[in-house]
């Protein structure tokens, strides 16, 4: 009798540890490792990279909409007034002050202590500064690549379209 309750008395200790132990496992990670993890990992660098990229996107759009049409000078005007207040108000939800507080949510939500400190660390080391470096490169290849690999397609696509557009109309 002494035996089976010694027995459960260590199961149970044992199960507590576990279960006690697991929350320190997955514990979530503060501000400042996070903190720590976006400065290593140059978030704030690469956000601001990509602004001008996602501001020329928005130009263009504006004159997809407007290439076919002939604005009268009042209407060019306008739109270049809602054209500059539109890059503003993006320059502005897309700043690293607007958007910091949002990383550090989403890490928070996604990531524990363990893994944002591993991380920071990887990129706080010369391998991680030397991907940091180079991954601008290698996207630009990797568009490159694709790019050369979508040509094709896309000579296949274009020919199909002429085919359908000069082909004469059934009735």
């Amino acid at each position: 009798m002494i035996r089976i309750s010694r027995r459960l008395h260590r199961t149970a200790l044992l199960l507590a540890l576990a279960l006690a132990s697991v929350p320190a496992l997955a514990a979530p990670p503060t501000d400042g490792d996070i903190n720590r993890l976006l400065s290593a990992s140059r978030a704030q660098a690469m956000l601001d990279s990509m602004l001008p990229q996602i501001e020329t996107m928005q130009r263009q759009q504006f004159e997809q909409v407007t290439q076919q049409r002939q604005l009268t000078p009042q209407q060019q005007e306008q739109l270049q007034r809602i054209q500059a207040r539109t890059a503003q108000t993006l320059r502005q939800a897309l700043s690293w002050q607007q958007l910091r507080p949002m990383y550090v949510d989403l890490y928070k939500q996604t990531f524990s202590k363990e893994d944002v400190l591993a991380m920071a660390e990887f990129y706080e080391s010369s391998a991680g500064q030397s991907l940091l470096d180079k991954t601008p490169a290698l996207m630009q290849n990797v568009m490159v690549a694709i790019q050369a690999r979508m040509q094709p397609l896309f000579a296949d696509l274009q020919k199909d379209l002429e085919a359908i557009v000069n082909e004469p109309a059934k009735k």
